[in-house]
């Protein structure tokens, strides 16, 4: 199950935020192998959860397989580049990035924001956001310079893919604008 087509992602309230993924393409990409959704217990709220992608809208998990969303364990052959990237849930906690109202973190986060919710944890889960795949992202960059030193096409797969899923489980992809840009601002 792939997308073929990204496009930016405004939003209004929050200008700088612009993700090129919805939270339905994270997932049709198989991002975290299936098991983003899995029942988990949170050390912040010290409650078990299960099935919250649920109190989201059902269209969005319509033709999407189960095991893309609640996989016990990480499933590498869903995944977009067949890799593991990222940490788990224990390591979020332990650096306090877990809000207590979206106990799954960033992308339990993403999921409220883009289907309208506003929260006082907003501005935090932005910044993060622009600092990791924004414009001038760390991760971003550091992938658009790999593949300007491979002198490959943006959408060359075998070019660093665990900062390409990585880059995906936030909502972005890089494009052909996001090459021809940092060619000029070479």
């Amino acid at each position: 199950m792939r997308i073929t087509k990204v496009q930016i992602i405004k939003f209004p309230d929050f200008p700088d935020f612009q993700p090129n993924l919805s939270p339905t393409q994270i997932f049709q990409l198989g991002s975290f192998g299936g098991s983003y959704w899995r029942p988990i217990f949170s050390k912040v709220t010290n409650k078990r959860y299960g099935n919250l992608h649920l109190e989201l809208p059902n269209k969005w998990w319509k033709n999407i397989p189960e095991n893309y969303l609640i996989n016990e364990k990480e499933d590498l052959t869903i995944n977009q580049y067949k890799v593991h990237s990222g940490t788990n849930l224990e390591y979020w906690e332990s650096r306090n990035w877990i809000n207590s109202i979206d106990p799954y973190g960033w992308v339990q986060w993403y999921c409220h924001f883009y289907n309208g919710r506003r929260t006082e944890d907003d501005i935090r889960q932005i910044n993060r956001w622009i600092n990791f795949a924004g414009s001038r992202g760390r991760w971003k960059i550091r992938l658009i310079n790999n593949i300007l030193k491979e002198k490959a096409s943006f959408n060359t797969k075998s070019i660093s893919p665990v900062i390409r899923q990585a880059l995906q489980q936030w909502a972005y992809q890089i494009t052909f604008e996001d090459l021809e840009t940092e060619k000029w601002n070479k």
